[in-house]
C-alpha cells in the first residue's frame, strides 16, 4: 500500500508545482458559482464550477476575483503560504464593473482617479437619444441639453475641448467639441458600457482630456466567439420616437464575428409651457413643442477577430447616419407648420474603421502589446431652406500602442505611444473656424504597485501638439454697443479681409500620482494629485465668425480688440499663446461592503491660463434677416444682433463634491441617494458661464422574482452665480419611474418595460444649456418597450 500512496503524493506535488487551485465562497462559506478568476496581465480568465472551485495552470503572482453582487478581491500569491486557496468575497451594494478603457486595472472602488461605469440594465434604463442626456444622473456629470438632439456631457463644470469623448478608447472624431449644436457621433443603444473618468485624464488620453473622459465601449471588435446578443424595441410619447436596436456575437474557435444596428425616428418634442421663456401670451397650448427637434438616425457595425491562444486581432467597420433638427438655429419666426424647405437641420454621416489587438507575449521584459487604431471620415451639413449653408468635415487617423512590461520589483505598468492627426474643415455661411490640421505625438509611462494595503499609481506624459492653418481670416468687423448704435459705415467700405497662415506648436506635460489605502476590510481612502497641461484647440485660437448654435460671434485668442478714437476693431494679438495648466487634487472615501455603500469625493482644481469666451460688450449683425416679422412698429432694433465674444485666458478655480449612498434594506428593496456640486469662477471673482447648480437625487428600487421597479427623484437648485450677459435659472424637481416585467422564454427571458419621465410635467430649463430660454426639457413622457438577450 505504501508505494501507491507515495506515487499519489508525488503526483499531487507535481501538479501543485504548476497549477493554482482554490475555492471562492461568500462570508457564510457558501461556494460562489460563476465567479471570474483572472490572472493579472493575462487576457483569459476562468470561472468557478458548481462547487466554487477553480484551477489555473499559469504561474502568476496576482489574481483578480469578481462576481456579481460581491466586492472585488485582489490576491497576491507571493503573500500566500500555499497554492490551495480559499477566497472569501464580501457582499456589496455597489456595482463594481471594471473599466475597459485604461491600460491599468481600475473599477469604481479600486482607482485613485474617480470613475463611474454605467452598464447592463442600468445603462438600458437610463439610455437616451444623446450621450449627455444618458449620463445626466451620474454623480459629477450633467448634460448641456441641446433640445433633445445634440446634448454632450459636462463633467464637473467642464465640457467642449476639455472633455474627450471616445469610442473604445479612441477619439470619436466628430465636431461635437466645437459647438453644442453638433451631435456626438456615437450610439448608446448598442453599447456594452459607458465609462466616465472625472477629473484630469490627460495621462491616459492626452491634453484634450484635462476635464475628463467619456468612453463608450462596445463589442464591435469581438474578443471571444461566445454566441450571444440583445435587442431593444421602444416607443416614446413626448416626441413619437420609435427605436429599434440589436447586437450579436458568434464564431468558431478561431474566428469571432460581430454585428449591430439601430434605427431611431422622432418628431419635435412637447414641453409643458411655451418653449420660449419670454413668449407671447397669445401663443396656444397646442404649439408647445420645440421646433427643429425632430430626428431620424440609423447605423450598423460589422466586426471580426482572429482568436489566438495569447489574445486576438480584429477589425471593424461602422456607418452612422443622423439627420436632426437644430433648435434655436432658426433666423426667422418659428412656424410649427413649416414646410420641409423651411426646416433647419443637420445631415451627419460618419464611416469609422477600427483595428484592435491585445496580445500576451513571452519576452524577458515585455508581457503584452495592446494596439488600438482607427480611421474616421465624418461630414456634417447644416441645411437651411433646402440648401447646404455650412459643411463641416473631420478626417482623423489615430493609433495607440500600450507596451506592458513584465512585473519588476512588484511594479506593473508600461509605456504608451499615441499618435493622432485630425483634418477639420468648415465651409459656408457659418464657417467660423478656418480649415486646420491638428497633430499629436505623445509618450506616457504608467506604473502601479501594492505596498501592503496601499495601491500606488503614478505616471507621466509628454506630447507634441501642432496646429496648422493656411487660410486664417481677419475680416473687418463692424461692431457697436447698445448704448451708441450709430455707426459710420462709409469709413470702412474699402477694408479688405486679411488672409494669413498660422503654425503653432505646443508641448504639454502631465504628471499624476495616486494612492488607495484599504485601511480596513470593506473601506478605503484615495488621493489623486495631477499636474496637467492642455494645448488650446483650433477653434479657441482661430475662430472669427458667427456661431448661431451659441447665438454669438466668436473670435479666437489669436486676435485682440483695440479701441481707437472711440471705435473698436480687431487685430492680431501680441500676447503669447499659453498652455492651459491644471493642478488638481481629488480625495475619496469609499465603503463598499455590506448592506450600506458610500462613495464620497471632494476635488479642487486650479487652472492657470484657462481659455474662456469673454464678453466684449460689443455686438454685430448676424447677417440673417427675419422674413416674417421685420419692419413692424414693435420690432426690436437689436433683434438681429449677436454679442461678440473673444477667447482669452485667465486663472480659474473649480471645486466641489460628489456623494453617493446605497442602502440595501433587504433582498427586495434598495434605496440610493446622491448629490453633487461645483463652484467655478475666475480668480478675479467672475463666475464661469453655464456652471451646473447644486443637485440632489434619490432612487427607490424593488426587485422581485419577475418584476422590478424604480422610482427616481432629482432636484436641481436655482443657479444665480452667473457670468456676464448670462441669466439665472430657476430650480426644479423631476420625478421618473420604471417598471419591468421579466418573461421567461426557454433558457432566456424577455423584459417588458414601461418608463415614465417628468411625471409632474414640470417646466425644466437646464442652466448648462446654450438654448435654455427657448428649449426646456421635454414634458411628461411615457415609454413602452421590450428588450431581450440570447
Amino acid at each position: 500500500m505504501k508505494y501507491p500512496l507515495l506515487a499519489a503524493a508525488i503526483a499531487v506535488t507535481t501538479i501543485n508545482a504548476y497549477a493554482l487551485e482554490g475555492t471562492v465562497a461568500n462570508d457564510h462559506g457558501t461556494p460562489i458559482v460563476g465567479a471570474k478568476v483572472k490572472p493579472n496581465g493575462h487576457k483569459k480568465s476562468v470561472v468557478t464550477d458548481g462547487q466554487g472551485r477553480f484551477n489555473l495552470a499559469d504561474d502568476v503572482e496576482e489574481i483578480h476575483v469578481t462576481a456579481p453582487g460581491y466586492s472585488h478581491r485582489i490576491v497576491h500569491l507571493h503573500e500566500q503560504d500555499g497554492k490551495t486557496l480559499i477566497i472569501t468575497l464580501a457582499d456589496t451594494v455597489i456595482e463594481q464593473v471594471d473599466v475597459i478603457g485604461l491600460p491599468i486595472h481600475a473599477s469604481v472602488i479600486e482607482s485613485a482617479l474617480p470613475v463611474s461605469v454605467l452598464s447592463g440594465e442600468a445603462l438600458r434604463n437610463q439610455q437616451a437619444a444623446t450621450l449627455g442626456d444618458t449620463l445626466d444622473r451620474q454623480p459629477g456629470v450633467n448634460t448641456n441639453f441641446h433640445g433633445n438632439v445634440a446634448s454632450t456631457p459636462v463633467i464637473r463644470g467642464l465640457s467642449g475641448p476639455r472633455v474627450l469623448i471616445t469610442q473604445n478608447s479612441l477619439d470619436v472624431s466628430d465636431v461635437s467639441r466645437v459647438g453644442p449644436d453638433h451631435s456626438v457621433a456615437s450610439e448608446v443603444s448598442t453599447a456594452q458600457q459607458v465609462e466616465v473618468l472625472r477629473g484630469p485624464a490627460t495621462l491616459f488620453y492626452g491634453s484634450g482630456a484635462i476635464g475628463g473622459v467619456v468612453n463608450v465601449v462596445d463589442k464591435r471588435v469581438p474578443t471571444d466567439s461566445e454566441t450571444r446578443g440583445e435587442f431593444l424595441l421602444s416607443r416614446e410619447s413626448v416626441n413619437s420616437q420609435n427605436l429599434a436596436s440589436f447586437n450579436g456575437t458568434t464564431g468558431t474557435d478561431t474566428y469571432a464575428f460581430y454585428v449591430d444596428g439601430f434605427w431611431r425616428e422622432a418628431n419635435d418634442y412637447e414641453v409643458p409651457v411655451a418653449p420660449e421663456k419670454n413668449h407671447n401670451d397669445d401663443q396656444h397650448l397646442s404649439e408647445n413643442t420645440v421646433a427643429n427637434s425632430a430626428e431620424e438616425s440609423s447605423g450598423y457595425t460589422l466586426g471580426t477577430s482572429y482568436l489566438l491562444d495569447n489574445g486576438y486581432v480584429g477589425l471593424s467597420v461602422g456607418r452612422l447616419e443622423r439627420e436632426y433638427g437644430i433648435p434655436g438655429h432658426s433666423h426667422g419666426s418659428q412656424d410649427h407648420e413649416e414646410s420641409e424647405e423651411e426646416r433647419i437641420y443637420a445631415d451627419l454621416k460618419q464611416d469609422r474603421y477600427q483595428l484592435l489587438s491585445e496580445l500576451d507575449v513571452a519576452l524577458p521584459w515585455l508581457r503584452a502589446i495592446h494596439t488600438r487604431a482607427a480611421y474616421t471620415d465624418y461630414t456634417h451639413a447644416e441645411i437651411e431652406e433646402g440648401v447646404v449653408g455650412t459643411l463641416f468635415s473631420n478626417q482623423t487617423s489615430e493609433v495607440r500602442i500600450d507596451l506592458l512590461h513584465q512585473e519588476w520589483a512588484h511594479w506593473k505598468g508600461g509605456l504608451n505611444v499615441h499618435y493622432k492627426n485630425s483634418e477639420v474643415a468648415a465651409e459656408g455661411d457659418e464657417a467660423f473656424t478656418p480649415p486646420s490640421i491638428s497633430e499629436t505625438l505623445a509618450m506616457a509611462l504608467m506604473e502601479e504597485r501594492h505596498f501592503g494595503d496601499v495601491l500606488v499609481q503614478m505616471g507621466a506624459r509628454i506630447e507634441h501638439v501642432s496646429i496648422v492653418a493656411d487660410n486664417v481670416l481677419l475680416p473687418h468687423l463692424e461692431v457697436h454697443d447698445h448704448e451708441s448704435l450709430d455707426m459710420d459705415d462709409d469709413d470702412h467700405t474699402d477694408e479688405e479681409t486679411r488672409v494669413f497662415a498660422a503654425d503653432h506648436d505646443f508641448t504639454p506635460v502631465s504628471l499624476s500620482f495616486g494612492a488607495v489605502w484599504d485601511f480596513r476590510p470593506g473601506y478605503n481612502m484615495g488621493v489623486s494629485l495631477s499636474h496637467s497641461q492642455r494645448a488650446p484647440s483650433a477653434s479657441e485660437l482661430l475662430s472669427f465668425g458667427p456661431h448661431i448654435g451659441t447665438r454669438s460671434y466668436e473670435i479666437g485668442a489669436l486676435f485682440s480688440v483695440h479701441d481707437e478714437d472711440g471705435e473698436s476693431h480687431f487685430e492680431l494679438s501680441a500676447d503669447n499663446l499659453e498652455l492651459e495648466t491644471s493642478s488638481n487634487i481629488d480625495l475619496t472615501f469609499r465603503k463598499h461592503e455590506g448592506d450600506v455603500g458610500v462613495i464620497f469625493n471632494v476635488f479642487y482644481n486650479h487652472i492657470n491660463d484657462y481659455y474662456y469666451q469673454s464678453a466684449t460688450g460689443l455686438f454685430t449683425e448676424s447677417g440673417h434677416e427675419d422674413e416674417h416679422n421685420h419692419g413692424g412698429e414693435d420690432e426690436d432694433e437689436h433683434e438681429d444682433d449677436l454679442p461678440v465674444y473673444l477667447f482669452t485666458h485667465a486663472d480659474a478655480e473649480l471645486y466641489g463634491f460628489e456623494a453617493q449612498g446605497i442602502w440595501k434594506l433587504n433582498n427586495r428593496w434598495k434605496t440610493t441617494v446622491f448629490s453633487d456640486y461645483v463652484h467655478a469662477e475666475l480668480t478675479d471673482g467672475t463666475y464661469l458661464p453655464r456652471t451646473p447648480p447644486l443637485r440632489f437625487g434619490a432612487d427607490v428600487d424593488y426587485t422581485g422574482d419577475q418584476l422590478s421597479a424604480t422610482l427616481s427623484w432629482t432636484q436641481y437648485a436655482k443657479q444665480n452665480k452667473t457670468a456676464q450677459l448670462e441669466t439665472p435659472t430657476d430650480g426644479y424637481d423631476t420625478l421618473d419611474a420604471t417598471v419591468t416585467y421579466y418573461l421567461p422564454v426557454g433558457p432566456h427571458e424577455l423584459a417588458l418595460f414601461i418608463k415614465a419621465e417628468n411625471i409632474t410635467d414640470t417646466e425644466a430649463r437646464v442652466h448648462t444649456s446654450f438654448i435654455k430660454d427657448i428649449a426646456p426639457r421635454p414634458g411628461r413622457n411615457l415609454t413602452l418597450g421590450i428588450r431581450g438577450q440570447f
